[in-house]
């Protein structure tokens, strides 16, 4: 959530920032609501304070009056009417700007630029391109080679879902693995959250309400706490220390969680992304810090280095790219980078991790903070990465890492987990 204090200073250039993601007349309209509701709230405010004043103050004169007559006097005028009708349009104004401030995005930073795709820019990239012509698309490799059951994941879970079998199933747990052994080494703290998670934490985590029909939410008749199915466990570290201050010598903290994520976009819509590139189940590891604003900068450069260095470990040709506003995470202020790998048979790149410096939008949103050694409590920055979602990183291995003969090599540091040092279609 944005600073008030923000739109009440500068609101010219807090629209100019949020027109590089929203439509300006959109923007005028949210913002001119929030001036407006802010300037009632205040008026509430004051009248209810004045008329709690003007209360006290006549049950004092009336108090002073009763001891010093002789007679019973008449109760004083009963103004509670009065102050429960203001105290009750106070409620409504608050719910409503809270509403309005909930509903507009992150402001991007300075140095990211309006735009959508087309605005994206390219930092950098490693290794190279396999020569390897043509490849087997990784779908067809993964169904002849036992790898992946579509038709069964389809069978028990509908369009969109997909069960990993034999080494495809090795495979899988050994990226897993290995990758939280790596941030375990960067020193992150593991956490395994629960699944299913109250709708608080999706509000904190900047995807409620926007994305709320994203994700697939729980019917429970038993409960009053509406739940959902988180789509990335980044939700769940953010939630688990909402209403919580940490001391600014704890931080950063560095925390990352492996769980599957569910998410009810439409599946496999495109041709490069079939298989298992795109669908409503796959398995994330994710990692993230709070962290002091002065800090930030560092954590996020580490975070972006953590999740490329994971691709070069397996051997896997990669870019990262700048993103621009209109392309990037509502909730993320500063750069959101994506680190992209290259998928040979359909002869472009796809995403496998999106680190994000959120600002203290999301601090706000979930009230953290954080006490420095001097001075009040102040909301710390938070950050966070894919590091990483092995539903792409099984694709680009069995096309990167494919070779003449069909067989398709396993990255060496996977080996030992999968007990094989290659892929290869079985026998009939």
């Amino acid at each position: 959530m944005l600073d008030l204090d923000l739109i009440r200073k500068d609101r010219a250039a807090t629209a100019a920032a949020l027109a590089k993601r929203l439509d300006a007349a959109e923007v005028e309209r949210a913002l001119s609501a929030i001036v407006e509701l802010d300037a009632s709230r205040r008026d509430l405010v004051g009248r209810i304070a004045e008329e709690q004043r003007k209360r006290k103050e006549a049950a004092r004169a009336y108090a002073a009056a009763k001891r010093e007559s002789a007679e019973p006097l008449p109760p004083p005028e009963d103004t509670k009417a009065i102050l429960a009708s203001l105290e009750e349009q106070l409620t409504k104004v608050e719910a409503e700007l809270r509403e309005e401030m909930s509903a507009l995005p992150n402001l991007p930073a300075d140095d990211v630029v309006a735009g959508g795709k087309e605005s994206n820019r390219v930092l950098r990239e490693w290794g190279t391109k396999p020569t390897l012509s043509p490849v087997v698309d990784h779908t067809t490799v993964a169904k002849e080679y036992g790898l992946v059951d579509f038709d069964r994941g389809t069978k028990l879970g509908g369009a969109g879902y997909w069960m990993y079998t034999g080494y495809g199933a090795r495979l899988e747990w050994a990226l897993l693995n290995w990758f939280i052994d790596q941030h375990i080494a960067a020193g992150y703290t593991f956490l395994l959250p629960p699944h299913m998670l109250l709708e608080s934490a999706g509000f904190a985590a900047g995807q409620f309400p926007k994305f709320r029909d994203d994700v697939y939410h729980i019917a429970n008749p038993d409960s009053h706490r509406p739940q959902f199915l988180l789509p990335t466990s980044e939700t769940a570290i953010l939630g688990a220390h909402q209403d919580e201050i940490f001391a600014e010598a704890d931080l950063p903290h560095r925390a990352f969680a492996y769980t599957p994520c569910y998410r009810r976009e439409r599946a496999g819509a495109h041709s490069d992304e079939r298989g298992t590139v795109r669908g409503h189940q796959f398995n994330k590891v994710e990692i993230f810090q709070f962290t002091t604003p002065e800090g930030a900068p560092a954590a996020f450069d580490a975070m972006v280095r953590q999740a490329e260095s994971l691709l070069e470990g397996l051997g896997l040709h990669y870019r990262t790219s700048l993103l621009a506003a209109g392309d990037a995470s509502a909730s993320m202020r500063k750069i959101r980078l994506d680190v992209e790998v290259w998928m040979p048979h359909v002869g472009g790149y796809k995403e496998v991790s999106s680190v994000s410096w959120a600002g203290d939008y999301q601090a706000r949103r979930a009230a953290i903070r954080y006490r420095p050694a001097q001075g009040k409590t102040k909301f710390l920055h938070t950050l966070n990465g894919s590091a990483l979602a092995t539903s792409r990183i099984l694709p680009a291995i069995l096309e990167q890492h494919q070779q003449e003969d069909g067989s398709v090599l396993v990255p060496e540091v996977l080996r030992d987990r999968v007990g094989t040092d290659r892929l290869v279609r079985p026998k009939r």
